[in-house]
């Protein structure tokens, strides 16, 4: 989400537990950023070994594990997504055992100069960055495996594999050639500082002090295996034996037969007033861990939901606002006139795979529930208010920071840190990028124009993405170098395509995926750069992690989608899966029916005079002005700094995950985060410093190990739980799905 800095630790900075050695005695840090000097020392030893045998298996492993435990999780009822900071934290003590146990001997690599050892020293920063980097790639995800996934589990229809890996593989790996055309200016400018970086830097920093276990207490490694051990074993309760405990609604459990009662009182299909959830999964599932998030943006997203959620939706709701008593009150599902779900099949033409406008105009428009209608109006509104935000409250230090760049990069000067990694080690050649560049256009061009053109969409379009990928990535780098924010382009090239190229599903999910993905990678990979940059480890080495990380992390996702999505009979299907099965792939549903809605259908027929929803269209405008207001109150009370701390794009985009996440995950996860954040922060400081990071990646790592354990003994085989009332996953809100039109018939449900 835009705005949300994802790790948030702060700890403090002391020197590190080795003894590096200054560069240059003369070096003064002349970075002009007060938070750079502060935070990132202007030291380095660059004998010291970054890529070594440690650094392989260590970062390999935790790059695979990760890559299989988050594409394995994504596809079940409540998501989990483990970060990279639980391989920071696990890497370091298996680190330091391997450099007191395995060999130093040395090893020579026949017919070559070459040659390595297993042990080559004390386990140091570099290696640890290096390992986190690897970690990285295996958490960060494969957007494309969505496209993957609708295809086989919702439009059942079939992909040739080698078209889905080059798929996958590509849109991941064409960020680095972005990466190498813009690292000159985003990387090697030192007005261009990534401030998430330096919560990194300050990490590995208090990582790598010495530690003395607490009188009383225990080490950072022991605290994690304590929680660790307490997840693991509490979540089988939640996992097996008791799954209702992921959601309890009281308000369902005493007016069992009142469908207004329940579509207020259910955590899973409506407003959520009075539910919560005994399960870390409910809190982090969709939203990630709470503790990692910034005080302030907790609530500035709690914000957005309660007047979503309770404000805006209600009062369309009750109002029928685009008949919306005639569909749930929440869902991801499209619809047609009659209330009834919408029937894809019989608009499109089973030959080509495109829509048949005659069947549409003898069938329905498409509706949605009010709460994924104004999902859009919100995302339109998020992209808008972003832009607007970033101009109001940073454009004049923008502004300075590009003047200065482009002048530091005429005189080459740079700063201390530049100087230092220019003068330490050897650059990455311009040619590396620009080969992978070419290999990956290639790579598209044959995913998309090959095998019989299943991914509809045309040479011209792969181009089109790509150029748009590249006009973008330099402005938006430039936001989220200094501001921390990123403005996605995924509603951009939905509607571009939409319009350019309507009635093709495949053609619209493939062309957003190419446009969006390969400009995140790149600022990914070169927000990765600067902190190598920071952490003085040679640019050779972090462009090979980062690069192998990329193929190994993409192959894992692809081979394990793949593996679920051939084995589970009736994956992602409801109605199908037998009782207790998990595997109902929320996400995906919610992009399979934004594939509908922008690729069969398209922004003609759904935002436009011809569609239902052209009002949707005014959120344009009300995100564009949303961030006026704060920005003029903050400039009249400048002494009033709790002002600056009100983000309208954090605020509106605060219930854009809604659905697929429900009520219930944003209650529990704002209690979590509330009660950590502020009253643990505010009254138990040091304990807050020291634990919550910890804390919140042992929980997740718990949950993980006992998820894959059930799957593998128990589920594999059909075993999902004792047969009794608690085994459903389900809050036993029935009710809370019905429509309240009168006539309306729905599964389930009394007709009013």
């Amino acid at each position: 989400m835009a705005g949300v800095v994802g790790d948030t630790f702060p700890v403090p900075l002391k020197e590190h537990e080795s003894k590096p050695d200054i560069t240059d005695d003369t070096e003064v840090d002349d970075n002009p950023i007060e938070e750079v000097r502060l935070t990132v020392p202007i030291t380095d030893d660059p004998t010291q070994p970054a890529l070594t045998f440690r650094t392989w298996v260590l970062g390999l492993a935790s790059c695979v594990i990760l890559a299989f435990v988050n594409e394995f999780f994504g596809y079940r009822e409540n998501p989990l997504y483990v970060s990279s900071v639980s391989a920071q934290i696990v890497s370091l003590p298996l680190g330091k055992l391997m450099a007191a146990t395995l060999p130093t001997k040395q090893f020579n690599v026949p017919f070559t100069k070459w040659s390595f050892t297993l042990n080559p020293g004390p386990f140091n920063l570099k290696e640890h960055a290096l390992i986190t980097i690897f970690a990285s790639a295996g958490s960060s995800g494969v957007y494309a495996i969505n496209i993957i996934t609708i295809v086989k589990a919702f439009y059942h229809r079939s992909i040739h594999p080698l078209a889905a890996f080059l798929l996958a593989m590509s849109t991941q790996m064409l960020g680095y050639g972005w990466a190498g055309i813009f690292r000159k200016f985003l990387v090697d400018s030192p007005y261009m500082w990534w401030p998430a970086n330096l919560v990194q830097v300050s990490l590995f920093r208090a990582f790598h002090e010495k530690e003395k276990r607490p009188k009383g207490g225990n080490t950072r490694l022991q605290f994690f295996l304590l929680v660790f051990v307490a997840s693991f074993a509490y979540y089988i309760i939640p996992a097996y034996f008791f799954q209702a405990i992921t959601t309890i609604s009281f308000v369902c459990l005493i007016w069992k037969n009142s469908i207004t009662a329940q579509q207020i009182g259910s955590g899973m299909r409506g407003l959520g007033i009075g539910s919560f959830g005994l399960d870390w999964n409910t809190v982090a599932g969709f939203l990630g861990s709470p503790l990692a998030v910034p005080g302030f943006a907790i609530i500035n997203i709690l914000v957005g939901f309660v007047l979503f959620i309770y404000v805006l939706v209600p009062i369309a709701y009750w109002n029928n606002l685009y008949d919306a008593k005639k569909f749930p009150i929440i869902s991801s599902k499209t619809f047609d006139s009659t209330g009834a779900k919408y029937n894809v099949s019989s608009i499109l033409n089973t030959e080509t795979f495109d829509i048949d406008l005659d069947s549409y105009n003898n069938y329905s428009k498409l509706y949605l529930s009010i709460t994924f209608a104004f999902d859009y109006g919100l995302s339109f509104a998020t992209l808008t208010a972003t832009i607007s935000h970033v101009v109001l409250f940073h454009g004049k230090t923008i502004l300075q920071m590009w003047k200065k760049t482009t002048a530091a990069l005429k005189g080459q000067g740079g700063d201390v840190h530049t100087r230092i990694m220019k003068k330490n080690y050897e650059q990455v050649p311009e040619w590396w990028f620009v080969t992978i560049l070419v290999i990956m256009v290639i790579m598209a061009l044959i995913s998309c124009e090959g095998f019989g053109k299943q991914l509809q969409l045309p040479w011209w379009g792969v181009l089109l993405s790509l150029v748009i990928a590249l006009v973008f990535t330099l402005p938006i780098g430039v936001i989220q170098a200094t501001t921390n924010m990123q403005a996605g382009l995924n509603v951009i090239t939905e509607l571009i395509i939409g319009y350019l190229y309507p009635g093709k599903p495949l053609a619209n999910v493939a062309f957003k995926t190419y446009g969006y993905i390969s400009m995140s990678q790149a600022l990914g990979f070169l927000g990765d750069f600067k902190l190598g940059h920071y952490m003085k480890i040679p640019p050779k080495s972090m462009f090979i992690v980062q690069l192998v990380g990329t193929v190994v992390a993409s192959s894992v996702y692809f081979a394990t989608a793949w593996w679920l999505l051939t084995t589970i009979p009736h994956i992602c299907d409801e109605t199908l899966l037998p009782k207790g099965s998990p595997w109902t792939c929320p996400g995906d549903d919610v992009f399979y029916n934004a594939s509908i809605i922008w690729g069969v259908v398209g922004p003609q027929r759904m935002f436009t005079k011809d569609g239902i929803y052209p009002g949707m269209n005014w959120f344009f405008l009300i995100g564009l002005l949303a961030p006026v207001p704060v920005w003029l109150c903050a400039r009249k009370f400048p002494n009033q700094k709790w002002i600056e701390l009100i983000n309208m794009p954090i605020i509106i985009a605060g219930a854009s995950g809604l659905p697929p996440a429900r009520s219930v995950n944003y209650i529990t996860w704002g209690i979590v985060g509330i009660f950590f954040n502020f009253f643990v922060y505010n009254k138990y400081k040091a304990w807050w410093a020291r634990h919550t990071y910890i804390l919140s990646a042992g929980l997740d790592a718990g949950v993980a190990f006992t998820g894959v354990l059930l799957y593998f003994t128990l589920q594999t085989f059909d075993i999902f739980g004792p047969q009794w009332w608690g085994l459903d996953a389900d809050d036993h809100c029935y009710l809370a799905s019905c429509p309240t039109a009168p006539g309306v018939i729905a599964a389930g449900c009394p007709v009013l």
